[in-house]
């Protein structure tokens, strides 16, 4: 495997669908509770209380030797949770040397430029690569029953973003960052028959004055790295290229490694529900240690994933989870 080992990498979740600080968890996950407490703090306070909200956020840090790099990876929907959560987690913004978008979805993105502000006040002004599909800024929405679309909103523009700060990184092919120790993938094959991408989904068209399908959403891109002893751990941020597609593709990626964990969105809710059976019965044959699902995985796949797996590989994403591997 040729992406740089690193000793060890920390993955605190900063935004995602739900909260969850009393559950017990594996060794090399902590709470939202256990992590304020560790801090000196109440957790029964509420002033120590994160919020949950439809989005995903992860502070990605990797450790080798005396090296750290710490990355963002997206934001969530909106600012109030971004600021929230970060605030009362301690996050330290100013470390954060790169941003990694997921894809071009409001859900991501909503609290781009918030962050950027955010790390940049922290940073002594410098300027922040922000790594982009070049797909991602095209307005999309949701084909109605009727003809009609229902818009999404937009993900800040490369004009907005570059104004704040960002040194625009667009590519459709992989990139490695920061000393090789994080791997973006490039477009992801679609291989499975069952993953079918986000059915109703349009996009604008190059001219603007119409719309086409946009199911596959071909900006998706997964990060990864390579944690000595261990192998691959995957953060796939929705998976609307069908979590089975993304470690395919990780696999694939790196065919002399071994694939340790994935966390993130598996989108298996609402029109979704469908493919949970093959979804998780074609998840079996990676040999996953763990299984870090939240987001837009949805209730029902969680619970046909705990039945499958168990609760030694199945470890929910929840805000304020801090898992190390």
């Amino acid at each position: 495997m040729d992406l740089v080992e690193v000793d060890r990498v920390e993955i605190h979740i900063l935004v995602d669908n739900a909260t969850d600080g009393l559950s017990s968890t594996p060794l090399n996950v902590e709470g939202e509770f256990a992590f304020t407490n560790r801090r000196g703090l109440r957790a029964s306070s509420d002033r120590c209380l994160c919020c949950a909200v439809h989005g995903l956020s992860c502070l990605v840090t990797v450790e080798r030797g005396s090296t750290r790099h710490t990355v963002l990876f997206d934001s969530g929907p909106e600012e109030y949770a971004f600021e929230r959560n970060t605030t009362r987690l301690g996050v330290d913004l100013g470390r954060i040397e790169g941003i990694v978008l997921s894809h071009g979805h409001w859900d991501h993105a909503g609290a781009m430029k918030l962050a950027l502000q955010g790390i940049r006040g922290r940073n002594g002004g410098r300027t922040v690569p922000f790594h982009v599909h070049p797909g991602m800024f095209r307005q999309c929405g949701m084909k109605l029953p009727d003809g009609g679309v229902r818009l999404m909103d937009d993900v800040p523009s490369i004009a907005e973003l570059e104004g704040l700060g960002a040194e625009i990184v667009s590519a459709t092919g992989p990139q490695r960052l920061l000393d090789d120790m994080f791997h973006v993938s490039g477009e992801i094959p679609r291989v499975t028959s069952f993953e079918r991408g986000l059915p109703g989904q349009v996009r604008r068209t190059d001219d603007g004055t119409g719309w086409e399908p946009d199911e596959l959403l071909m900006d998706e891109r997964w990060l990864a790295v390579n944690v000595k002893g261990k192998g691959l751990v995957v953060l796939s941020a929705c998976s609307h290229a069908g979590i089975v597609n993304v470690l395919t593709h990780a696999q694939a990626s790196f065919p002399d490694g071994k694939l340790h964990a994935v966390l993130g969105g598996l989108h298996l809710s609402g029109t979704n529900e469908k493919i949970i059976p093959e979804t998780v019965a074609a998840m079996k044959q990676f040999g996953l240690a763990q299984i870090g699902a939240g987001h837009c995985t949805g209730w029902r796949a969680m619970s046909a994933l705990a039945q499958a797996f168990g609760d030694d590989v199945l470890a929910p994403s929840a805000v304020g989870k801090r898992y190390w591997f």
